[in-house]
């Protein structure tokens, strides 16, 4: 059957080695069991709630691009969004997270008809390379921003907007701890570094009396809080059409260089560059999007982590769904994810973050009708605590510098229609 179902044969691969690379990636990517719930809680969201809908959200998407495109691929709701989620959707523009969660079912039902008829490699290719770069280096610096705020090391400060917080606070001292463990494991090329920096400073702050125990296993929580909690008629509203263009773009652009670059890692494209089934995939990962939105959290999307899994051998779907197994082994360890303090995540956004910003490399910085749109966008994120409005002042800086330098031909029509929407939302919401 399972020779059937994912051709191990064809892909010089076997159960065993599948089921390694299935644990390998579950360790590197299940750091979100406990970001997640600390992330979106901040907006009233129950925690416990999060978490099963996290674990089944994962486990449902694995699933679906298990079977459906049968790629190596995991999914999980992703990081970067769920900030975006939080800190600019609910705390920042002020809806609710009901709102939110409509926002993010419209966004994935965009993903779904544009993987359908086939337009997402038209926006794709519309929107320039280092534009995209600029945008996930943005993401980076704005998750960097939210680590620093959990972990104490940055504070407001009524002169300067934000300054240096106490780094002589156990949560401060403990974060830091973690960061730097999780660039040693990484340098030694441990598995699951992030999971064990945020399982080691959790220990040490329940040690020493920073946070308190709440035990390891139970019975899952109940999901009815927000399952099929969304609020869709609320996500209708004029002011929202930019989130719901902000979680389509992000998440576009996300999980094509994620299949993109675990595909290539995996042998699995074409020497033209093409990638076989790149539309099952997207349409797996909006479906999966639209089933984390009815359970009851942040956009889902494909992980990079899953690169790991390959580098153990995963070749096929099976072991996509050896990590949905193991996310739903995890339903059982709630309280464990209840026990996680906000600044033992800390490390772990701040991790992501360095990954993210890494895409600045790639950018021409000797033209200056690149790199300022480059650094507009990538700073605007964190500096107006949205990733909307970073990626419409990047739509807007790339359009005007390339047309103020008479390079009006290099710019498309998509570009400049996105940056037209995007002044008139500045202009009137």
């Amino acid at each position: 059957m399972l020779e059937r179902l994912f051709q191990l044969k064809a892909h010089n691969t076997n159960v065993r080695t599948e089921i390694l690379a299935g644990v390998t990636t579950f360790l590197t990517m299940a750091y979100i069991l406990f970001v997640n719930p600390s992330i979106l809680g901040e907006t009233g969201m129950d925690k416990g709630a999060v978490f099963v809908a996290t674990c089944l959200a994962a486990a449902f998407g694995s699933v679906v691009m298990g079977l459906i495109a049968n790629y190596p691929i995991a999914l999980a709701p992703g990081m970067g969004l769920n900030a975006f989620f939080t800190y600019t959707v609910v705390l920042g523009m002020g809806h609710t997270w009901q709102v939110a969660l409509g926002a993010v079912f419209l966004s994935a039902c965009l993903f779904f008809l544009l993987s359908i008829f086939k337009i997402r490699e038209w926006i794709i290719n519309s929107i320039p390379l280092e534009l995209r770069s600029a945008i996930a280096a943005g993401i980076g610096l704005f998750l960097a921003l939210i680590a620093l705020q959990n972990a104490g090391i940055v504070a407001a400060n009524p002169a300067t907007m934000v300054g240096l917080g106490n780094l002589g606070s156990p949560a401060a001292l403990l974060a830091i701890l973690g960061f730097f463990l999780i660039i040693g494991l990484e340098a030694l090329r441990v598995t699951g570094a992030v999971l064990i920096s945020i399982l080691v400073v959790t220990t040490l702050s329940i040690l020493l009396g920073v946070s308190q125990f709440g035990g390891v296993v139970s019975m899952p929580p109940s999901l009815a809080p927000t399952f099929l909690q969304l609020d869709i008629a609320g996500a209708l509203d004029v002011s929202l059409i930019s989130v719901i263009f902000a979680f389509l773009f992000v998440d576009l652009f996300d999980n094509s260089g994620t299949l993109i670059a675990v595909a290539k890692k995996a042998g699995l494209m074409r020497k033209d560059g093409h990638l076989p089934k790149m539309g099952r995939a997207l349409i797996a990962d909006s479906t999966a999007a639209l089933g984390g939105s009815l359970l009851g959290t942040s956009t889902t999307t494909s992980y990079i982590e899953s690169a790991a899994g390959v580098s153990a051998g995963g070749r096929t779907g099976l072991t996509s769904i050896v990590v949905a197994v193991l996310f739903l082994f995890a339903l059982f360890f709630a309280p464990l994810a209840g026990s996680v303090p906000a600044f033992a995540t800390a490390p772990a956004l701040l991790f992501v973050a360095v990954l993210m910003a890494s895409g600045m490399a790639e950018i021409e910085w000797s033209d200056i009708t690149v790199a300022a749109p480059v650094v507009v966008t990538a700073l605007a994120m964190p500096l107006t605590y949205s990733i909307a409005t970073g990626i419409a002042f990047g739509f807007i800086t790339w359009v005007a510098a390339k047309t103020l330098a008479g390079r009006f031909r290099e710019l498309n029509g998509m570009l400049v229609a996105l940056a037209i929407f995007c002044v008139i939302k500045l202009a009137l919401f």
